[in-house]
């Protein structure tokens, strides 16, 4: 897939820097738009330079390095100040440099919105994930959302640098919903899951196979999570 046309385009601060005593500054307003005082500074100093130099014969070095510089920058500028509207791009690095750039999302309390839109989730994922939190799940982590959702890694890879997760008691103690497929009826009621509900999931089980996910339990049951929490 080709890049995002927001890449090929060359803002017009670059252009500004062809002039030997705005160039600097073109390079320092870049700086103050993405936060980076280390640009500020740079530009700064491309603007005394010219100053000082502008009649001997290192000028047009200086004209030369300050062009070369604001091109050098104009990609992590483009990626700095990537519009939030448009989705992220399938280019490992660029989504990475992005991603870094913006506050990370609390997976939990996000909306449907910020998991397709901002994360570059499939909607799929998206509404398996809102259905298990109105159910009251809460995520600790992305493997367990690999688990629990069967959502790919390389997916879950792409998205480590955006997420963080709300804390919970559970990442302490070793919860892990695979223990349903070995468990029996009895140990299912045992853990406070209704009869009828855990003759379910054991029947299913049995007729089909071990369950590869939380969510593989909901699709092959019908049963809502809500009635077997327990496991995770």
């Amino acid at each position: 897939m080709s890049q995002p046309s927001w890449f090929d385009q060359t803002p017009k601060w670059v252009w500004w820097s062809f002039f030997p005593a705005l160039g600097g500054g073109a390079i320092a307003y870049a700086g103050a738009k993405t936060g980076s005082n280390i640009w500020i500074g740079i530009g700064a100093g491309f603007v005394a330079i010219a100053i000082i130099f502008s009649s001997s014969s290192f000028a047009t070095l200086i004209w030369m390095a300050q062009v070369a510089t604001a091109f050098a920058l104009k990609r992590e500028y483009l990626t700095k100040t990537y519009p939030k509207h448009l989705p992220l791009p399938e280019d490992p690095s660029l989504f990475a440099a992005i991603a870094s750039s913006r506050p990370k999302i609390e997976f939990n309390s996000c909306s449907k919105n910020d998991l397709v839109n901002v994360l570059g989730l499939p909607i799929v994922y998206a509404n398996d994930i809102d259905s298990l939190r109105a159910e009251g799940h809460i995520f600790t982590s992305l493997e367990e959302l690999h688990d629990i959702l069967e959502i790919p890694n390389a997916t879950l890879k792409k998205i480590e640098s955006m997420v963080i997760f709300s804390y919970d008691y559970r990442q302490e103690i070793g919860y892990s919903w695979k223990r349903v497929n070995s468990m029996t009826v009895d140990d299912l009621i045992a853990m406070g899951m209704e009869p009828q509900i855990a003759t379910a999931i054991a029947t299913e089980r049995q007729l089909r196979g071990e369950f590869k996910s939380i969510m593989d339990i909901k699709k092959r049951t019908g049963i809502p999570f809500s009635s077997y929490r327990q496991l995770t």
